[in-house]
């Protein structure tokens, strides 16, 4: 049995908070550079490059790379052997996030309650996802969510007979119908299969894998590879001002289903795509 303070919780929340929305992660970088090289239209890449040195800007004066710091996501694969001390692991969760939103100056854009809409001040709480997982590590995903691309985001309860074009066409139709605001390039997360909010919880994950892997199936990597490019023939484009480059990923999570349903996510995010993990081991 291994001993974790929750202490170390806010710590990393706290770091992570600032960390993610001062600079953007490796494969992320990596994507956008990557995105400059192939697009064809000189305003798309104009826009790319002005992308760029906003992120250049942002990493080196420690200011957010968007004035949308958005709402904490907290991913937190808690292994069975593991004893937290020292406090409430949720609390500490929030605390962390408290502590960074403010010590960061990061934007504050949670409400407390989602129609009176009085700002809490500090942009907690979280959204926390927890699972438990064999060991004595604890591993802490964090992905700030903008709102400009979560609200495209869409659920599909698709007919099984639909099959795997029906998932392709609800894809393509999410994000064709997003266009502009979304802040493309994006990343799309999808999940498919599970129930309605098994499906939602995958693709909001899928956004947490690193841009530069596949799905390891055969067939969901094919489709993965597939919707990328019949995304970046819609011709969207960079900033929505039209391009060769509307997404820089597709990400797909698969579930087993009911026999009777057929359910797809897609959570769509901005070009930043936000995210971050830390591993605790005591």
């Amino acid at each position: 049995m291994k001993n974790i303070q929750v202490s170390e919780i806010t710590r990393a929340v706290r770091e992570m908070c600032m960390e993610i929305n001062y600079e953007l992660s490796p494969d992320m970088q990596e994507a956008l550079k990557k995105a400059s090289e192939e697009e064809k239209s000189p305003l798309g890449c104009q826009i790319l490059g002005q992308l760029q040195e906003n992120l250049k800007i942002a990493k080196n004066d420690k200011i957010p790379i968007c004035q949308d710091t958005g709402m904490a996501v907290v991913f937190l694969e808690a292994g069975q052997d593991v004893h937290f001390v020292g406090g409430s692991v949720e609390d500490a969760v929030h605390e962390g996030v408290r502590q960074g939103y403010q010590e960061g100056y990061l934007r504050k854009s949670v409400v407390g309650d989602p129609l009176i809409r009085e700002n809490t001040g500090d942009n907690t709480p979280a959204v926390i996802h927890y699972s438990i997982v064999p060991g004595e590590k604890v591993k802490i995903t964090l992905a700030p969510k903008g709102f400009g691309s979560e609200n495209t985001s869409r659920i599909f309860m698709l007919k099984p007979a639909d099959g795997i074009e029906g998932v392709k066409n609800a894809v393509l139709t999410a994000v064709r119908e997003a266009g502009p605001n979304a802040c493309p390039p994006v990343v799309v997360g999808v999940g498919i299969g599970g129930t309605f909010e098994k499906c939602a919880l995958m693709a909001k994950q899928a956004l947490t894998r690193p841009v530069n892997e596949f799905s390891p199936v055969p067939y969901v990597k094919e489709m993965e590879e597939e919707l990328l490019e019949k995304i970046n023939h819609l011709g969207i484009g960079p900033g929505g001002l039209g391009g060769t480059v509307t997404a820089l990923a597709v990400n797909i999570n698969t579930y087993p289903t009911h026999i009777a349903g057929l359910p797809v996510a897609v959570n769509i995010c901005c070009h930043v795509n936000r995210h971050v993990s830390r591993v605790l081991e005591g």
